[in-house]
């Protein structure tokens, strides 16, 4: 595998209509910053942590990464424990924007350490809005450790 390349938001996203609209929201939110788009969780491990949690990884890692939760080959569960098991990553911001309201999600992302959980908006504009103000908090307002 190449060098992955470096960028400031990770959107880990099977939906491509969902990761455009991700996009659209955050250049709106004149959020500027590089992005990648993944569609899947083994996909989003391995530009994170490397083929088999070795070499590979991408350096220096996001800001922030937008997770889903129902994604092929590794769910988004799946992908936030080796996220957090890994010291590379176990503090990397992880933001869950997913579909599911199910309290077992939500508490199963944070019992394995998310940062935050975003219910997808039916309503466009809401999800615009809801896509800008996640940005800009992980990514002009928060601050992170060293």
């Amino acid at each position: 595998m190449t060098q992955p390349i470096p960028c400031d938001i990770l959107i880990v996203e099977d939906n491509p209509d969902d990761s455009e609209l991700m996009l659209h929201a955050l250049r709106r939110g004149r959020l500027l910053n590089p992005v990648t788009v993944l569609d899947d969780g083994a996909a989003a491990v391995e530009y994170l942590l490397g083929r088999d949690g070795g070499s590979g990884a991408v350096a220096p890692p996001p800001r922030v990464v937008f997770l889903d939760l129902k994604l092929p080959k590794m769910n988004g569960l799946e992908v936030l424990a080796r996220l957090r098991a890994d010291a590379r990553t176990a503090h990397l911001p992880v933001v869950v924007i997913t579909s599911s309201r199910e309290e077992p999600d939500v508490q199963a992302a944070y019992r394995l350490g998310v940062n935050s959980y975003v219910v997808k908006p039916v309503v466009f504009e809401a999800f615009v809005e809801a896509m800008t103000t996640v940005g800009v908090y992980w990514l002009a307002l928060n601050t992170p450790p060293g």
